[in-house]
């Protein structure tokens, strides 16, 4: 029996907004985290596979297939229960929607029971008017996000070398056009709607990578965050009780040997999306 005594164990975790084969993805990080972090059931809510980049200039690498060889490990020892929730970065899910295979299964949304409370999981996309409507604009806006993360990487090397402190070039400006938005699509307030719609008291969502845990108009808004900047993830302990964790690499280092960054490009995906 397996040693696992050091592990945080949950009743479930929800991830979202890895965008796994682009250059921004943390994926040697949050497969990590879920080497510390497990749990009985994992919810994958949207934007795992980031389908837009690879089939314009992303690359699948190694550290990206170890995310999933890390979700097979927890389903395979632990009996994890996994379910993959369909974004819009990874919409080439619509074609084999909804599938299911053992405790794997891949849908649009899904409805979470905890402490008594019913919670709407879904990616978000959906519910924004700019995403959902005029694709080609939020396409526009991926290539320029995506120009800004390039940005942020050469700026924080210039930090380091001048001994500041990492700072987030790409979240500030982020946040100020995501607030937009959100504000003229208002972009909570429709998914408390549907939570209510849906008959049930709390939403569950990704997409604008902003990791929130409040209370809007009666009903609990729940938001994970990312793995690209943020690199945090939305738990439930076995009281019902939900918290957001953020991945802290210094806790990680006592547990686990430094895996090689096999930069070599893994094999491409690209015919698949």
């Amino acid at each position: 029996m397996k040693d696992t005594s050091f592990k945080n164990h949950y009743k479930t975790i929800v991830i979202s907004d890895l965008h796994l084969g682009t250059e921004g993805s943390k994926a040697k990080e949050v497969s990590r985290f879920l080497k510390f972090n497990t749990c009985e059931k994992l919810i994958l809510n949207g934007d795992i596979i980031d389908g837009w980049q690879l089939k314009k200039s992303g690359s699948w690498k190694r550290k990206h297939t170890r995310f999933f060889q890390r979700m097979l490990k927890m389903i395979q020892d632990l009996d994890t229960q996994v379910i993959y929730l369909r974004g819009n970065h990874d919409d080439f899910l619509d074609q084999i929607i909804p599938f299911r295979i053992g405790n794997l299964s891949l849908q649009n949304d899904y409805i979470l029971e905890s402490k008594g409370k019913k919670y709407y999981v879904v990616h978000g996309d959906i519910f924004d008017s700019i995403t959902s409507k005029m694709k080609w604009i939020a396409q526009l806006g991926d290539i320029g996000y995506t120009l800004l993360l390039w940005v942020n990487k050469i700026y924080n090397k210039y930090r380091t070398f001048k001994g500041l402190p990492y700072f987030s070039l790409s979240q500030a400006v982020k946040a100020k056009v995501k607030s937009a938005v959100s504000y003229i699509s208002d972009y909570e307030d429709k998914l408390a709607e549907i939570a209510k719609i849906k008959n049930c008291q709390g939403i569950i969502c990704g997409h604008i990578h902003q990791p929130v845990i409040k209370e809007i108009k009666g009903i609990m808004y729940l938001n994970s965050g990312d793995w690209v900047e943020s690199l945090s993830a939305l738990v439930e302990d076995f009281d019902g009780e939900w918290s957001l964790v953020y991945y802290n690499e210094a806790q990680m280092i006592p547990f686990f040997k430094e895996e090689t960054d096999d930069d070599q490009d893994f094999q491409s995906i690209q015919a698949a999306v």
